[in-house]
């Protein structure tokens, strides 16, 4: 299994291409707070057609190490540019949902020379009271991840998602109880102390933003702030809660799809 070595701990990633593509463009995959790079398989088949796609384990998550927290995001930032250093990519798109969007906005804002065009998806640039989140921590860290499992699903998937797509649910769930309560509480506090809201309109990449019109977690509120900071940006609510990429997984691919091969640039 693919493994890099950062200055702070072991990332796990898949770089993938389908036959022919091996010069593609890449695209980089970042994943939500209690998934892994599975989270992405709606997307994949038809991503590869068009990129090289990069995904992997944010610090915490799946096989990347658990380094000690608590994160920033400017260290979820940082692990993508050690990432693509690794890997001698100079520039790539990049695409993340929730944890994985706010990483993309620091990467847009900090890191403009290496990010082509960025889509923002069911984030949020300020998210939640920090007590929301230390009774989110606390309990965690006391009762382990299986006991918020149920609560975050409902938050993540409409009802009728949940009650008409058991196997993808399940599929999901299984991400969430393979996490570690220390990995899951470092980030976390990362999200926790987020503010990007003051420095978005920095980001000069051409940027999509999607939400999702039943999303709790991050409201569509959170995605048209978004857009209406960064100069040229697309906004697009999807019919679905904040897993949108799984619950209307055709049109979440779509949209990327048409957003990352179009040839606008962000200010025209």
């Amino acid at each position: 299994m693919p493994f890099i070595q950062t200055a702070s701990g072991k990332l796990h990633y898949v770089l993938e291409a389908a036959p022919g593509n091996e010069d593609a463009p890449v695209l980089v995959l970042s994943n939500s707070l209690g998934t892994t790079l599975d989270m992405w398989l709606p997307q994949l088949p038809a991503l590869l057609e068009h990129f090289r796609v990069l995904r992997y384990d944010t610090r915490g998550h799946g096989l990347s190490e658990v380094m000690p927290g608590p994160y920033t995001i400017a260290q979820l930032g940082g692990d993508v540019l050690a990432l693509l250093d690794a890997l001698q990519i100079q520039r790539a798109h990049f695409c993340g949902l929730s944890m994985g969007g706010m990483t993309g906005m620091w990467l847009g804002i900090h890191a403009p020379e290496r990010i082509d065009r960025l889509a923002l998806c069911n984030t949020s640039a300020a998210i939640g009271l920090p007590e929301v989140w230390n009774a989110r921590i606390s309990k965690v860290r006391q009762e382990g991840v299986a006991s918020i499992i149920d609560t975050v699903l409902d938050r993540w998937f409409t009802p009728d998602f949940l009650a008409h797509a058991p196997a993808q649910v399940e599929r999901v769930r299984r991400m969430l109880a393979s996490m570690s309560v220390e990995g899951y509480v470092a980030n976390c506090a990362a999200v926790r102390d987020m503010d990007q809201r003051t420095a978005l309109s920095k980001i000069v990449a051409p940027t999509l933003v999607i939400a999702g019109r039943h999303d709790k977690s991050t409201p569509p509120e959170h995605g048209e702030l978004i857009a209406r900071a960064i100069q040229g940006a697309q906004y697009v609510a999807l019919n679905a809660a904040h897993l949108s990429n799984w619950e209307v997984a055709q049109a979440f691919t779509q949209n990327v799809l048409a957003f990352m091969l179009s040839k606008e640039s962000a200010h025209g």
